[in-house]
């Protein structure tokens, strides 16, 4: 762990203690439990007070007690708080990802809500104050269905902390080593956020209205709820769709995916599809909760922990065009009597934009194989809100034995191609990471 990141957390759980007590921070922010963060807080100790106990006796309730049950072919990445991606091999199953194997991202413990009692308030610059229910929602509002694709930016991002930092500078990533698998689609079923807002008085053009945030019943220990904001524009439009959703795939969204109601933002980052929706703000002015502000944000290879401006750069919205490889999957055993390999994955680009092409090569990109697409019928070209999944039948290099490197690159409706290589893109969050998707196989006679 660097030290500028240590420091960023132990500033979070100082600020957030007020002068009492950190234990319930450091219960809540378990991530940091590891004997290597251990032995750096020992650099900062300026002594012990006379007559302290050895120990702290404060009892303090785990605040994970109730976390929901998870299924057991996710790939745990962090147990508290949750966070689990799927196996590639089931990504490429199916065109919609069944709710129970959708991979998991929590900041936070996974509020305990009682359902029959829920309400979220809708309130804000130029808008009267609603008080709304699941029930009020499905009486007074038109239900969508949306199939729209939920993508964590720091998706891929173990490919790009493999990757050494640009110019040799020994720079560091941080953040959970996700694979390809921190990505679904699901069919997601509610009403539009553009409805609710015109029925809480919001003005078409409003020039005091730039933002709408959101704010989730998951909180932490000060009850500061995880926040997040997208643009006016994109919460209002008529062709967006953004939904406040209690539906998934037909039935109702779990909890460990934002049950009873979330919501849900096609083609933008997974971290503004806030789950647990507690009350919704129209503002002029973007959301200030940590993670719209401090974090979900690319900066300059060259740029370091010890230099990081967070002001300085923009909040991910919109994701690039990616692809990946799901199978055959890394280190997988081929036979050399084999003439051809099926490879299988899948595509997306945000914003809408549909997946023209994807493209697979077995020679490091010197020839390439375009692949056969399949898509949700419900995707259009500037409402792609799904995935592409893809299927090629790619040549083996003749007398090869060995190791064999799969090479993925997708192209969307405005011919924006994934990048070749990680250095233009490399970031020390490590978010973003749309590089051809590269997978190594070995051919053997075995």
């Amino acid at each position: 762990m660097c030290m500028a990141s240590l420091d960023t957390s132990l500033s979070r759980l100082a600020f957030g203690a007020a002068g009492g007590s950190v234990e319930p921070f450091w219960g809540l922010y378990q991530q940091h439990q590891k004997q290597e963060v251990q032995d750096i807080i020992k650099q900062y100790r300026i002594g012990t007070l006379k007559g302290a106990p050895a120990q702290s006796n404060i009892s303090m309730e785990d605040p994970y007690k109730n976390e929901p049950k998870r299924h057991p072919a996710l790939t745990i990445r962090s147990d508290k708080p949750f966070n689990g991606e799927t196996p590639p091999d089931i990504l490429a199953a199916s065109l919609v990802t069944p709710a129970g194997v959708f991979y998991v991202r929590h900041h936070l413990p996974v509020p305990v809500i009682d359902q029959d009692k829920y309400s979220f308030k809708v309130e804000g610059q130029g808008l009267r104050t609603l008080q709304l229910s699941v029930p009020e929602l499905q009486k007074h509002f038109r239900k969508f269905e949306v199939a729209a694709t939920v993508q964590c930016a720091g998706n891929r991002r173990s490919q790009m902390k493999a990757q050494p930092a640009p110019g040799s500078t020994g720079h560091e990533i941080k953040g959970l080593d996700w694979e390809a698998g921190a990505i679904g689609t699901a069919v997601w079923g509610g009403v539009k956020l553009r409805d609710v807002l015109l029925a809480a008085g919001f003005t078409p053009g409003d020039p005091c209205v730039a933002h709408i945030h959101f704010y989730g019943y998951d909180v932490d220990e000060s009850g500061t709820s995880y926040a997040a904001s997208i643009p006016v524009a994109k919460a209002v439009s008529e062709y967006e769709d953004v939904l406040l959703a209690w539906e998934m795939n037909g039935q109702p969204i779990p909890r460990d995916h934002g049950g009873p109601l979330r919501v849900i933002v096609p083609g933008t980052t997974g971290a503004r599809s806030v789950k647990w929706i507690k009350h919704i703000t129209a503002s002029a002015e973007e959301c200030q909760g940590h993670w719209q502000q401090k974090d979900y944000k690319t900066f300059s290879p060259g740029t370091d922990w010890d230099n990081l401006d967070w002001s300085s750069a923009t909040a991910i919205q919109e994701m690039p065009v990616t692809s990946a490889i799901c199978e055959p999957t890394q280190g997988q055993q081929l036979s050399i009597y084999d003439t051809e390999v099926t490879v299988k994955g899948y595509a997306w680009s945000g914003g809408g934009q549909d997946i023209i092409r994807v493209d697979v090569s077995a020679d490091g990109g010197k020839s390439w194989v375009p692949a056969k697409l399949s898509k949700l019928s419900q995707s259009k070209p500037d409402r792609a809100w799904a995935w592409t999944l893809w299927e090629a039948a790619v040549p083996i290099p003749e007398g090869l034995k060995g190791n064999l490197e799969l090479v993925s690159k997708a192209t969307d409706q405005s011919n924006n191609t994934q990048p070749e290589q990680v250095a233009g893109v490399w970031n020390i969050r490590g978010l973003c990471n749309n590089v051809w998707h590269r997978v190594e196989v070995n051919v053997s006679d075995e």
